[in-house]
């Protein structure tokens, strides 16, 4: 499976205790029954794994205030959502449009969505305005080691790519070429976090979680703007 079987553990383990806190069961009792020794060893598995503390999941986004919209950009309608003026989702449609909320509203459950398309348009304009210089504040929800991948590919020029063993070397650990690519396709804030640009090291544009046509065009579409064609 390409993990360790200490890995494999803190996996179920995740999974486990996920599954009572879903249950209404308090951290006292969770961590009891997944046989671990402290309510600090359960918060320290979910903030590894999970990049959130045992209480935020059991939340799971209850007290958030989420604005979204469906907005035109070169490659298709996306949905655009923010959480206090950050962007925190970013999302090519490949379905419908209650399709694609869906999958907004599933990352946090609980949390208040209100749609929110004019006071969106203005910074939905700024996103794909290829000579603006303004830093776009973003809202990142992953695990230290996504967060890492995420950095290395925001340093990959505009219009060229990368393939998953450079960004594996690129974060000091040149091995975990597929954890690498799964930590790509977690990637909730497209085009901004450009998960787009990195390829297989054949060469290979692989699957894409808004379809590989779209990554070729966006890759295209960055390479002619930077040529003035």
């Amino acid at each position: 499976m390409g993990i360790s079987p200490k890995q494999f553990l803190h996996y179920l383990t995740l999974g486990y205790t996920k599954e009572q806190l879903q249950n209404a069961e308090t951290l006292a009792t969770t961590t009891y029954k997944a046989g671990l020794s402290s309510t600090g060893r359960l918060h320290d598995l979910f903030v590894k794994l999970e990049a959130m503390t045992p209480g935020m999941y059991k939340k799971q986004g209850e007290g958030l205030e989420v604005s979204y919209g469906f907005f035109d950009s070169p490659f298709g309608e996306y949905t655009l959502a923010t959480i206090q003026d950050k962007i925190c989702h970013l999302a090519f449609q490949t379905n419908s449009r209650a399709a694609s909320l869906q999958e907004l509203k599933d990352r946090w459950p609980k949390a208040q969505y209100t749609e929110q398309q004019k006071e969106l348009t203005t910074l939905s304009q700024q996103i794909f305005d290829f000579k603006s210089t303004k830093p776009l504040p973003v809202l990142v929800k992953g695990t230290p080691f996504q967060i890492k991948v995420w950095e290395a590919l925001l340093r990959i020029p505009e219009g060229q790519v990368a393939s998953y063993q450079q960004i594996a070397t690129a974060i000091g650990n040149p091995k975990a070429i597929r954890a690498v690519g799964t930590a790509n396709g977690q990637n909730w804030i497209g085009y901004l976090i450009p998960c787009h640009r990195v390829i297989r090291s054949t060469g290979a544009f692989n699957h894409y979680r808004w379809d590989a046509l779209r990554k070729k065009i966006m890759i295209g579409w960055e390479a002619a703007k930077l040529n003035n064609v």
